[in-house]
């Protein structure tokens, strides 16, 4: 590790020992954020996620003395984040006037159902569990704990982040990260040109260009949305590196953007913006949409632009024509990190090679290999082993065998079960003897079957794809099935190992693996995960498996819907309790 690497995970370690600190402790005025808000994507978003930091609290995994609240997108269209981010300053506007131009708000972008990372998707990717400290941290306590420096730093306003990165930064011990000007002050991480392509690049004027220091403060011309190559290097957004202030081996880089700060002012700006757009029915991106309209060099040219809109609605360029004119120049001013790193953790594939295989942030972090679990004999690898099994809130039995590169979370396996390399399991009772193959996601849920009926019965159920499988990809019908990839077979194939033919298919929704309903619902979590490894050996070993014909089959989408949050919750107690029993025996 060289002296840049040593410094970033210096600065690391003590922003999580400052933050243990203040773990179930009351913390005072200006040492810590004033309200903690968290977005959802709807109401039953908004119940689970307030169920969870309710619970945290309890616990003493997060600070006390803090206002934490859950705000949900308004029902109706999609709105993005951007637009999550005008509705709560309308509600905090509503709930605290003018007291709110006095407090430092931290604002996490949390809504969404994670498809690509589908063991966020019942309790939410800012709930995702890390490998790190005790209580175990979920994502929600490495973003605040990451940020345990700005509240001090800060004027009140509000800073803007989202649920699924992880940034971190060494900066000189006698500075710190300030944001005390008017306007929009972003941070921005060196990064490769191809990286600069999926996220958005800061173009610097030309004396700004050249890294001098751990940290810097510049203004920014203009701001690009997921640029191509080409278009960096023609508005001068690419830097030249000059000797040893940027981590990076490239030549050329980009800065790209991740969080950012918006002062009180500017906050009561975007609030008027809300009226001008109100009612919202496209998305709004609170990086795209906000900050292309800052800086002297910005236009309106992005607002015709739909190449990074997921749903291009007939009222988008209005709405972006109207926040370009609104916006139009409001300072853009930029905070160069040059020692820091951005990591995402949005998929499947990122999520497992970032607690297993990735040295460098098991080193940053200090990641380990089994974290708050009853785990005989596993101590951990060192942090220099190439990769590791990750092992987290779960209690396996001795006789268990777990290859490298696999994840386990909030799981309970009995004896003699084998979890083969590169697979994911999460909220699963796993019975004696069983063996699970290589490179599968497997994630039950409690789910209210029937929730019409009176006393209804909880029921589960247990998903299971291949980690490589594409959940949102969808057919024009069901007819084109065969068209969809499910453990490395084509749909049809799998049904045909199943006895199910095409025409008894159902979807939820659009013809994709995420709305395919073939999981069944049993009474318990055990049968439920039992019958799912059934049919999931059967594709593998070429054999063939039915569900019994009276047995109920669901999508990853109905059991979302319908999913038991307290039953979800209580299993995960039931786990930490026997944890902390047979730690307290060994």
């Amino acid at each position: 590790m060289n002296d840049q690497g040593k410094h970033l995970q210096h600065a690391t370690r003590a922003k999580l020992r400052k933050f243990n600190t203040l773990r179930g402790e009351e913390v005072q005025p200006g040492d810590f954020w004033d309200l903690v808000i968290v977005t959802a994507v709807d109401e039953s978003q908004r119940v689970a996620y307030e169920l969870q930091i309710k619970d945290k609290i309890a616990r003493k995994e997060l600070p006390l003395g803090v206002e934490y609240k859950v705000f949900s997108d308004p029902p109706g269209a999609k709105i993005g984040n951007g637009g999550s981010t005008l509705y709560v300053l309308q509600r905090l506007d509503s709930i605290y006037g003018k007291a709110l131009g006095k407090f430092r708000v931290i604002l996490i972008h949390a809504g969404g159902f994670s498809q690509r990372l589908p063991n966020a998707s019942a309790l939410g990717k800012i709930f995702t569990a890390l490998p790190l400290c005790e209580p175990l941290y979920q994502m929600l306590e490495l973003k605040l704990a990451m940020y345990v420096d700005f509240p001090s730093q800060m004027r009140p306003g509000v800073l803007v982040t989202c649920a699924d990165d992880i940034e971190m930064y060494s900066i000189s011990e006698d500075e710190s990260v300030r944001f005390d000007k008017p306007g929009f002050t972003a941070l921005a991480h060196p990064s490769s040109l191809s990286i600069g392509t999926t996220h958005g690049v800061f173009v610097l004027g030309s004396d700004d260009k050249h890294a001098r220091k751990e940290m810097e403060y510049v203004s920014c011309l203009q701001f690009l949305h997921k640029p191509s190559i080409a278009k960096m290097e023609d508005t001068g957004a690419v830097c030249k590196k000059r000797g040893d202030s940027i981590s990076l081996t490239d030549d050329q880089f980009v800065y790209t953007d991740s969080t950012y700060y918006v002062c009180y002012t500017t906050a009561l700006l975007l609030l008027s913006l809300l009226k001008d757009i109100t009612p919202l029915r496209c998305e709004v991106d609170a990086y795209g949409d906000f900050l292309q309209a800052l800086g002297p060099e910005a236009t309106d040219a992005y607002t015709h632009d739909g190449a990074n809109v997921h749903k291009r609605e007939e009222s988008l360029v209005a709405v972006r024509q109207k926040i370009f004119r609104r916006l139009s120049g409001t300072p853009l001013n930029v905070i160069l990190l040059n020692n820091s790193k951005f990591y995402h953790i949005g998929s499947t594939a990122e999520y497992l090679f970032h607690l297993t295989q990735d040295p460098a942030l098991r080193a940053e972090l200090g990641l380990v290999a089994s974290a708050f679990s009853a785990r005989p004999g596993a101590d951990g690898p060192p942090e220099s082993a190439a990769a590791v099994s990750c092992v987290m809130h779960s209690t396996l039995e001795p006789s268990c065998s777990v290859a490298r590169k696999t994840v386990l979370e909030y799981c309970r396996l009995e004896a003699r079960v084998t979890v083969g390399t590169g697979s994911i399991l999460s909220g699963c009772w796993v019975d004696q003897g069983l063996c699970v193959p290589a490179e599968v996601f497997m994630h039950s849920l409690c789910v209210t079957a029937n929730p019409h009926q009176p006393a209804a019965q909880p029921g589960f159920v247990t998903v299971c794809f291949g980690i490589h499988d594409d959940l949102k990809r969808s057919v024009q019908s069901p007819a084109h099935v065969e068209e969809l990839t499910l453990l490395g077979l084509s749909l049809t194939k799998c049904l045909s190992h199943w006895g199910m033919g095409e025409e008894v298919l159902k979807f939820s929704g659009d013809c994709s693996l995420w709305n395919v309903c073939l999981f069944p619902v049993c009474s318990d979590l055990q049968s439920s995960f039992s019958m799912t490894l059934d049919l999931l050996q059967a594709v593998l070993k070429g054999s063939t498996f039915t569900v019994p014909s009276t047995t109920q089959l669901m999508s990853m989408h109905q059991a979302l819907q319908l999913k038991n949050l307290e039953e979800m919750l209580t299993f995960r107690k039931e786990l930490y309790n026997d944890i902390k029993q047979k730690r307290s025996i060994q």
